[in-house]
């Protein structure tokens, strides 16, 4: 199934759910865990009939929801197709389903809680190093360039956050956390880090702001503004 563009994402208009880095995210609040519990239940079931289901985490109050497709085609401009995690149109299907469901149960979507992070590493030469990274944070080989025509490393059982690899080395810090938010809740995240002391630093990319502490170590605000509802 093909991977699905920024644009066809953001005509799906799925209210309750925001894209960030390779999925569809989503948060719905939760009296207890009886109802967390009910509520992924349905959530199976309608996974069931179509033989696709969400990443599900339930914590205290709410539970949280991936959806991403393990095997989409993406489509280079050569011609050649390559197997990667994305969203697809199963995945548009199965968010609007869960909304149901949701609305069903009188359960409320929290749209700009959804948060997803990952690494970044400035590499020459990312082919020679990967291997490296791939057993450090998942012990499995298959782990690099898994669901990505790059090297990037991708745990199958998401225990650990995705590492990705810059085309090169800069001057100074070369590792950093990538933090994805919805696009309503970037200016409150600045917001709160320049408060705490953060400085940003750059800000000259459409959806990319990077912020650096007090030592000079930077992290990356990422929005998907491709994906983004103008409504």
């Amino acid at each position: 199934m093909d991977m699905l563009r920024g644009n066809t994402i953001a005509e799906a208009r799925l209210t309750d759910w925001r894209k960030l880095a390779q999925g569809l995210h989503a948060r719905f609040l939760v009296d207890d865990f009886g109802a967390a519990a009910r509520f992924v239940a349905a959530i199976g079931e309608a996974g069931d009939a179509i033989g696709h289901h969400p990443r599900v985490r339930i914590g205290s109050g709410h539970v949280d929801l991936e959806l991403v497709t393990d095997d989409a085609i993406y489509r280079a401009d050569d011609g050649t197709d390559y197997v990667v995690e994305w969203v697809t149109q199963q995945d548009i299907d199965l968010a609007r389903t869960i909304t149901d469901v949701a609305a069903d149960q009188g359960l409320t979507a929290d749209p700009a809680s959804v948060s997803e992070a990952e690494l970044g590493l400035d590499t020459a030469d990312s082919a020679r190093i990967a291997p490296v990274w791939a057993a450090l944070l998942t012990g499995s080989a298959d782990s690099q360039g898994r669901g990505s025509p790059s090297d990037e490393i991708r745990d199958a059982t998401v225990r650990v956050p995705n590492l990705w690899f810059g085309d090169e080395p800069g001057e100074g810090q070369r590792i950093h956390v990538e933090v994805y938010v919805a696009p309503e809740a970037i200016e409150g995240r600045i917001a709160a880090a320049v408060a705490a002391g953060g400085t940003v630093v750059d800000n000259s990319e459409p959806g990319l702001v990077v912020i650096a502490d007090q030592d000079g170590n930077r992290g990356v605000l990422c929005v998907d503004i491709s994906s983004a509802s103008t409504d």
